[in-house]
Formats: structure tokens, C-alpha cells, sequence
């Protein structure tokens, strides 16, 4: 009985000893006052992860007799009035909005405003 015991209270003595430390990740500032991105290694994980990023000029709902009789040369009415800036889009989540340039004949989107972490955040909600 005694030995059935101390064995019991040898395998209890294991399993507190074996416990994990348990550390929480730290995130450092990302970018410092000249800009410069600072990234911790425990972000190095993630870097190479591909994401969607995309331009919305605007968008408008239609019915779907209206989608059926559209052909080339039909025009759609957007939300946005003209020369108003894009929105800049990363897997449909708002992260700035821009304005559409041509660099060596190619389409491209110069940055006018950033949407603040906090405000992506509480959009999320």
C-alpha cells in the first residue's frame, strides 16, 4: 500500500514539474519615427503570406433583369462621384485610400490616406 502510494505521489510530482512556462509573444513597434519598419522575429513567420490586394473605384446594386441586359458599350452608374480617391482593399478589409497613377505604362495606386490600426479594429467589430 505504501509503495502504491509513493508511486502515485512520484507520477503527481512529474506532472507539476513538468508544466510548461508559458510566454506570451511579443509584438515591438512596427515601424519607428523615420518610418522604417522594425520587425520582431516572431513576425518573421508570417511575411511571406500572400493576401488579395485590390482597388474599389466604387460599386452599385442592380437587379438581376438590369445584370442580364448589360452589353459592351452599357454604362454603370457607381456610388462615387469622379476625382474622389479609391479605396485600397487587403482581402476586402479597408486599409487606405488612393488615387490612380501610370507607371512605365502599367496602372498603379499612389496612397493618399492610411486607415488607422484603431479604426481597422473597430471595424472589425
Amino acid at each position: 500500500m505504501s509503495d502504491e502510494n509513493n508511486a502515485d505521489g512520484a507520477i503527481a510530482d512529474q506532472f507539476q514539474q513538468a508544466e510548461p512556462e508559458v510566454q506570451r509573444a511579443g509584438f515591438d513597434q512596427l515601424q519607428d519615427e523615420g518610418g522604417e519598419v522594425n520587425l520582431s522575429p516572431e513576425l518573421d513567420v508570417i511575411l511571406d503570406i500572400p493576401v488579395t490586394v485590390s482597388m474599389e473605384v466604387g460599386n452599385t446594386e442592380i437587379t438581376i433583369r438590369n445584370l442580364l441586359q448589360l452589353n459592351k458599350g452599357s454604362v454603370i452608374e457607381l456610388d462615387r462621384m469622379a476625382g474622389e480617391p479609391l479605396d485600397v482593399l487587403v482581402n476586402g478589409t479597408l486599409i487606405a485610400h488612393g488615387e490612380v497613377v501610370v507607371v512605365n505604362d502599367k496602372f498603379g495606386i499612389r496612397l493618399t490616406d492610411v486607415v488607422s490600426p484603431s479604426e481597422r479594429i473597430q471595424k472589425l467589430k
